[in-house]
Parts: structure tokens; sequence; C-alpha cells
């Protein structure tokens, strides 16, 4: 019976980058290969630990920090002290070609620098296994799937070859079928915001005020009556009467605000009026005879054109 390729991937070193790891890493697995990946910051005694506990074939490094003169030979040597000669120790990274030829003579195995194929990788790893131990290495396969604590049964030729695609017609039945209990709840829903909207009393909207009564003076518009102010916006008052339109333009070219009609101070001045209008003009307001100073100057006047 064949068994499958362990490959442990390691990250030795403070190299922090582990995106090329990582894509080699799934590019065994989907190979048919059985991976372990370390994670970052490994130390070489923990990587060979690693591939001791977990009996692998392969040890794979990814160094990118320079490192790979000192990494390459102490996990070589801890491998063999551990009884782990006979294993296959490679990787890759950015590694000059004159290093890539020092460390072979070591005994370090093929190198890989950037831009590699994953294809060649897997050739190398599969042509090793195949002539340190004989026969060709297993294909690829769907690993077996653990459920519930029990290991799944191995799948048959039949069970694992691909399954053919749906054609159009299989597609759009299975889309129908799966559309089927939306749409009926969708009809549902429809139909019962039917019943209750057929069910509805609406809301008796209130009454107009009528004519010439309370509520309608206080909106300013008589009821019925649409001027060119106030045509087609209720509520908005009718225009004042031309009389209190020239009062307020007097009062703002004079500086003065005039006062507001039914205000106490529009009753006071009109008390104000009436009584000078009574008197013969002999009584005057507070605001026609002007300041005490005014007043003063227009008696000095008056006692010089006396003497003259």
């Amino acid at each position: 019976m064949e068994r499958r390729i362990r490959v442990l991937v390691g990250k030795p070193g403070l190299d922090g980058h582990d995106r090329g790891a990582k894509v080699v890493a799934a590019a065994l697995r989907d190979s048919g290969m059985e991976v372990i990946y370390t994670g970052l910051h490994q130390t070489p005694e923990q990587i060979v630990e690693a591939a001791t506990q977990e009996d692998v074939d392969v040890v794979a490094l990814s160094i990118l920090s320079g490192a790979h003169m000192t990494l390459f030979p102490e996990v070589l040597e801890r491998m063999k002290a551990r009884g782990l000669g006979d294993r296959l120790l490679t990787g890759g990274g950015i590694i000059p070609s004159e290093d890539m030829e020092k460390l072979s003579r070591m005994g370090v195995g093929r190198l890989f620098g950037p831009g590699t194929s994953t294809q060649d990788i897997i050739a190398y790893i599969r042509d090793w296994f195949a002539r340190e131990h004989g026969g060709a290495a297993p294909v690829a396969r769907p690993a077996a799937r653990e459920e519930h604590g029990k290991e799944a049964a191995p799948e048959s030729a039949e069970s694992a070859s691909p399954q053919p695609l749906a054609t159009t017609g299989r597609l759009a039945a299975r889309r129908a079928a799966d559309g089927a209990p939306a749409r009926s709840a969708g009809r549902a829903k429809r139909a019962r915001l039917k019943t209750e909207a057929a069910h509805h009393v609406p809301t008796a909207r209130p009454a107009k005020a009528a004519p010439g009564s309370a509520a309608s003076r206080r909106t300013g518009v008589a009821a019925g009556t649409k001027t060119a102010a106030n045509r087609g916006r209720p509520g908005r008052a009718a225009p004042e009467p031309k009389r209190v339109a020239r009062a307020k333009t007097a009062s703002r070219a004079s500086g003065v605000t005039a006062p507001r009609p039914g205000s106490a101070r529009s009753a006071k001045s009109s008390r104000r009026e009436s009584a000078i209008a009574r008197s013969g003009g002999a009584a005057r307001s507070k605001s026609a005879a002007g300041s005490p100073r005014r007043r003063s100057r227009r008696a000095r006047i008056a006692r010089g054109r006396a003497r003259t």
C-alpha cells in the first residue's frame, strides 16, 4: 500500500515573511502530500523536534533573512544527531548560487530561489522519494476527513472521480426548486397584506372651520378665499392692509420701529396723539420736544429774538 509523503515546512530565525512558505505548503498538500507547517520564528531545535515527533520524510525551510549559511548547517547537524540523517533537507529563499553550491556539498538538498514554479518543487520531492524508497510516489487524492472523532471510510474509485458539471436544464431546475419556498412565502405575505388592506377603515379627517369662526380667524385666512399671496398655501396669513404697510415702511426709513397694531405701545401712542389733538397742539409729546439741551438752545434763540 502506498503511503503519502510527509513534509515539514518551517520558518526558522527572525524572518517574518511567510506568504511564500504558505503557497508552497498549499501546493504540496494539493499534490497529495501530507504537510505540517510549524509557523513563524522557529528555532532549529524546535524544527528538528517537530520533524522527529511527526516522523516526516522531508524538511523544507524558507529563509529570506540572509541567515541561510547558519540555519541550514545547524538544522542538518541536529537532524543527524536525532537519527534523521536519511531524510531530505531542502528549502528556498533569497540564496546566492555560490551559497547553494556550498550547502549542497554539506549535504543539503536542492534549494529553490524566487520565482520557482511549485511544480518543480513537487517533482523534485517525488523523484527523491522514489529513489530512496523505491517505486513512484502516490498521486494526489482527497484526504480522509474526520467527523465527530471518527475517521471517514476510504472512498471508492467511483466516488472519488469528479462529478460531471450540471447542464443548463439541470441548473435551471435546481434553481427553481431552491427558489420555490421563497416564492411561496412571498405570495402568502402579499395575500395577507391585501386582506389587511381590504378590512382597513380609513380614519375620518377633521371638519374644516366655518367661515368667520374663531378658528378661521386664528389662521389669518378666511375660509374659502384665496389671494395672490396665499393661493395654494393653506394656513398662510392674509396680506396686511396698506396703512400698516406704509407705517412699517416709514418706520424703517426713519430708523424707528413702528408699534404693532394691538400692542401696548400702539395703544399708548394712540392715547398720546388724541391728547395732543384735544389740546390744540399746545401739549407736545416728549419725543417731539426733543432732548433738554435742544430745548434750552431753542429758549436762548427765542430770548435773543425778543431783545432785537
